[in-house]
Parts: C-alpha cells; sequence; structure tokens
C-alpha cells in the first residue's frame, strides 16, 4: 500500500472522505512502535475507513537545551513504513502551515497533571503538546486518534483535554512496543551507543522488576486469601507440607509489599545502574494514580502506572508499565 504525502490542511480537506478517520499523530523518525499505532489504526477504521498519519516536529514541544535541531527528520522513510503499515496518507506539514502566524499567543494549558514528572522535568513541554494536538486534531478532523502508552502522562493529559474541552474524538491507547531486550522502542533510542543502550537496559528492567515484585505479592495474598486467617490456618499449610513461614502470608503480604515495596525493587536496579559506565542518571521512579500522575498510597486500589525517567550521556529516555492494585481483605 502507497501512502499519499500531503502539505497542506487543504490537500487534506480536498481527499474524498469514506467511513471513519483514525489519525496517528507522530513527530517523524518512524519505527516498528509507530507501525504498530497504524496497524491498529487500520484495523480500527476497516476497510472503508481512512488511516492517516502526521508527521510533524512541533517545536513547542523543545526546551532550551533539548534537541530540536537534531531530532531525526526521514521523512521518505516516514512515508514508505507507514504505507506498508495500513495508512492512505501522510500528513506532513511545515511549522508556517500549522502556525500561520508565528507562534501562537493562545495556548492549551495542560493544568495540575502536566507540572509533574515529565512536566516538572520539562517545563513547559505538556503545554506545546496539547496546544499542537489540538490544532491536529482540527486540522484533520478524525473520528478516531491513536497514542502509545509509552508516553503515559502525554495520553493522560490527551484524554483530558478531550474530556474537558468537549472534543468529538475517541482516543484509543496502544500497548508499548519494545525490542527483544526489552528497551521500549524510540526515535532517541539511535542516539545511544553500544555501551550506553546498556545501560539504558536498566530502565525496562526497573520496570520488570517492580512488575515482578508486585505480582509476587499478590500471589502472597492470594494465598493468604485462601486460607482463613486463624489456627486452622497454620494446621492447614503445615498438612500440605508448608513451613511454619509459609502460615505467615498474611502477614508478608500486607506489611512486606504495596507500593513501597514495588518502587523499592524498581530503585534497586535503576541505583545499580548509576555505577555503571557510562552511568544511568536518574531523574525520577513513580509510581502513580494514571487519573492525575500523583503519587499513590500504600493503602491505592485500582490501576496504577510504574514510570521512570532517566539520561543516559547525552540521550533522555522514558518508559513505564501499568499495575493493578487489588483488595485485600481478611480471609476467614
Amino acid at each position: 500500500m502507497t501512502a499519499t504525502l500531503l502539505r497542506t490542511a487543504a490537500d487534506l480537506r480536498a481527499r474524498a472522505r469514506t467511513g471513519r478517520r483514525a489519525v496517528v499523530m507522530t513527530m517523524g523518525a518512524l519505527h516498528e512502535g509507530h507501525a504498530t499505532l497504524i496497524r491498529a489504526a487500520r484495523k480500527i477504521a476497516g476497510p472503508e475507513g481512512e488511516v492517516v498519519v502526521t508527521v510533524f516536529v512541533n517545536p513547542l514541544q523543545f526546551g532550551a537545551g533539548e534537541d530540536l535541531d537534531r531530532y531525526p527528520r526521514t521523512l521518505d522513510a516516514d512515508v514508505e513504513l507507514a504505507g506498508r503499515s495500513g495508512a492512505d496518507a501522510v500528513f506532513a506539514p511545515s511549522v508556517d502551515e500549522v502556525y500561520p502566524g508565528g507562534e501562537p499567543q493562545v495556548r492549551i494549558s495542560a493544568g495540575p497533571m502536566g507540572e509533574r514528572l515529565e512536566g516538572a522535568a520539562r517545563p513547559g513541554h505538556f503545554d506545546g503538546m496539547l496546544t499542537v494536538v489540538a490544532k491536529l486534531l482540527h486540522l484533520t478532523r478524525p473520528d478516531i486518534a491513536l497514542y502509545g502508552q509509552k508516553d503515559a502522562q502525554q495520553l493522560a493529559l490527551i484524554r483530558r483535554m478531550v474530556r474537558d474541552l468537549n472534543f468529538g474524538v475517541e482516543i484509543v491507547g496502544v500497548p508499548t512496543v519494545r525490542e527483544e531486550d526489552g528497551l521500549a522502542l524510540s526515535s532517541r533510542n539511535r542516539y545511544l551507543s553500544p555501551a550506553e543502550r546498556r545501560t539504558a537496559l536498566a530502565l525496562s528492567q526497573a520496570l520488570f522488576a517492580g512488575r515482578d515484585r508486585h505480582a509476587a505479592q499478590e500471589a502472597l495474598r492470594a494465598r493468604a486469601r485462601e486460607v482463613p486467617a486463624t489456627r486452622a490456618r497454620a494446621e492447614a499449610l503445615s498438612a500440605i507440607g508448608e513451613s511454619r513461614a509459609a502460615a505467615d502470608a498474611h502477614a508478608v503480604a500486607t506489611t512486606a509489599g504495596g507500593p513501597a515495596a514495588v518502587r523499592a525493587a524498581a530503585r534497586l536496579v535503576l541505583d545499580e545502574a548509576a555505577r555503571l559506565d557510562p552511568p544511568l542518571r536518574l531523574d525520577y521512579v513513580a509510581l502513580v494514580d494514571p487519573s492525575d500522575f500523583t503519587e499513590i498510597g500504600d493503602d491505592f486500589t485500582g490501576e496504577a502506572v510504574l514510570a521512570v525517567a532517566a539520561r543516559v550521556g547525552s540521550t533522555r529516555l522514558i518508559d513505564n508499565l501499568p499495575l493493578t492494585f487489588g483488595t485485600f481483605g481478611d480471609a476467614s
């Protein structure tokens, strides 16, 4: 499939439109993660619908000293990959097309959520991101827009903007795509030297360590629920050959686990990576409520996001994993 390259909003408006339009917004330098988004969009739009991929390196998202000038621009390859993955068109406007009057005087504010984690590390980033997403939604007029869950805070803010400002579009999140060694796919991975890439693996390894600690904790909770928290529980465990320590699963599950243990497991990996050559320089590791990206407490139940950001050499990388914390009541 060959994607049509469009440079202006007028060209996009002139296209005959049938079925639903699904849009995938990118800054170019497309890779398999983007291809996954495009294939998901193709499936949602169906054979009668249309998939549009936007390619625009938004200057409002880059702060002082960030990598706007060296951000990779590979439009010919992007158009080819988009077409192979199922896109009908690639909308690649110029800066003057998106911001015809220069930098916009009126912008969208990300609010308190936009000041946390990534927003604290990159002041103004989310205001610029939401402003261009709003403009591209108006220019492309999609029924559905798809974004990767790798940028979890970005996805949460887009969903909040669409809800708060009554945009008539459905927002779909697509799971993070990883390379075989676990590193989350990113256009910035190409900046890493072989040694830096080995250090960068600590980001995903830290997340997996937190996930595994959480899974072990949930297994203990399930074990404790199966056996009453009474003398009968200890007797039952003893009868099947479990040690006395196993009879204390209830105490282990309730005092040694929780969000604090998940954070500690992830941080241990990151602390070790800080001693590597080259070292990993941690910005943050956080376990947050995805509705507002505030840190969760030890009694939290529901969906959460374990997020990490760090620098390796001159490259800044982010990653995250979703986790679910269940309720735990006395088993009696």
